[in-house]
């Protein structure tokens, strides 16, 4: 039997989703309310530059997952890329994540491995046995001199409350290496696509059974007029905000340009809190194999979302997560929509979660359908 679907949104969820169903047989219709396809992985060539920038912020592929590492190659060629981030703080260059290199050069010592291990045990506050928080956990594994300097000033900019007030989680996915290894990322697949996210998501938008609407918004009072809806949008907005906002961290980019290579790497961090922004972004360092004499570079700056921004990432603060589990109980009352993507689910998802998790959507879609049984609201809880 072929559904008539609606992808709501042509970020990564929705092409992937959208792709997969449509060479099952399905109508495929994708909406998005912006001008082009790739949602927030948006990249475009700069006229005077030719620089490929990333329109919201860059947008580095890593993964460990070999299905998805050969998807997205399907549709577009990912060239290596190493991401290697530096960071100013209190006058100085130091590279991230912290790493031996770091360390020595902080303390002004020539630490071997495990001296450096050592050594950083006696500056961890080793009374904390159950880190809570974000300023727990960095101060039970690096100390105060570290976390002051890469972590507390950062941090405040880039979530604009206290680190007293963050989950210990978010820290928990930033490393500290013994070694020299500089790579931001530990991933076995790292790279980015040669011409760019557009041109890979526009290759898996491009099926004869996928009709793709852009400066298209939705009304989601007019699910009931399909078979099926994939929502990738705000899961507050789906319901109209009637319980309230779901809180978000939007980002505002300050553009300028430059000859020549402005600051000889990809991301430059200023950890230093009495600067305003978060970093700054060189954005032909991202493509390393072509050659520009021009430059584009972003200073990026983070604030809490309002309702006519673009929400980035979500908070999950305690007032939140209260909120969201109302909102996921709405949902579920729902009979013909799935909730998808960053936005969808409210949680933080890298790309290459995003796309494993909308291929796993639609093999459970599709497989629910055959039997004849109703579609998962979520492919993984919110909660």
């Amino acid at each position: 039997m072929t559904d008539k679907v609606l992808m709501v949104g042509a970020g990564l969820s929705g092409a992937v989703i959208g792709r997969r169903l449509a060479e099952a047989g399905h109508s495929v219709t994708v909406m998005d309310a912006r001008d082009h396809v790739a949602g927030n992985c948006h990249t475009r060539r700069d006229p005077q530059t030719g620089v490929l920038v990333h329109v919201y912020g860059p947008h580095i592929f890593h993964t460990d997952d070999a299905e998805v590492w050969e998807y997205v190659n399907t549709f577009e060629t990912f060239l290596p890329f190493k991401n290697r981030v530096k960071t100013t703080s209190q006058g100085a260059v130091y590279s991230l994540p912290i790493n031996l290199h770091t360390i020595n050069q902080f303390y002004g010592r020539t630490f071997r491995p495990e001296e450096a291990r050592a050594f950083i045990e006696t500056q961890a506050d080793t009374s904390i046995t159950d880190p809570q928080t974000f300023e727990d956990q960095a101060l039970r594994f690096v100390g105060p001199d570290l976390y002051e300097a890469f972590f507390k000033g950062y941090t405040e900019k880039q979530w604009g409350c206290s680190p007293t007030e963050l989950p210990a989680s978010i820290l928990k996915r930033l490393p500290v290496r013994f070694n020299y290894d500089d790579n931001y990322f530990f991933h076995r697949f790292q790279g980015m696509p040669e011409g760019g996210y557009t041109a890979m998501v526009e290759r898996i938008l491009d099926h004869p059974g996928i009709d793709v609407h852009l400066e298209t918004a939705f009304d989601p009072a007019d699910a009931g007029d399909w078979d099926h809806v994939f929502w990738s949008g705000p899961l507050d907005g789906f319901f109209g905000y009637e319980l309230g906002r779901l809180g978000y961290r939007t980002l505002d980019f300050e553009e300028f340009r430059s000859t020549g290579d402005w600051q000889g790497c990809a991301v430059m961090n200023y950890g230093d809190r009495d600067i305003p922004y978060t970093r700054i972004t060189e954005h032909k360092h991202f493509s390393p194999w072509e050659s520009h004499e021009g430059s584009v570079l972003y200073r990026e700056f983070s604030r809490e979302c309002g309702p006519d921004d673009i929400p980035y990432y979500p908070i999950r603060l305690v007032a939140e997560k209260a909120m969201l589990g109302d909102y996921v109980a709405r949902a579920k009352d729902q009979r013909n929509v799935t909730f998808v993507g960053r936005l969808g689910t409210y949680r933080y998802l890298d790309m290459d979660v995003t796309i494993r998790e909308a291929m796993d959507t639609a093999a459970i879609w599709l497989e629910a359908r055959q039997a004849g049984q109703p579609a998962p609201v979520f492919a993984r809880d919110p909660l």
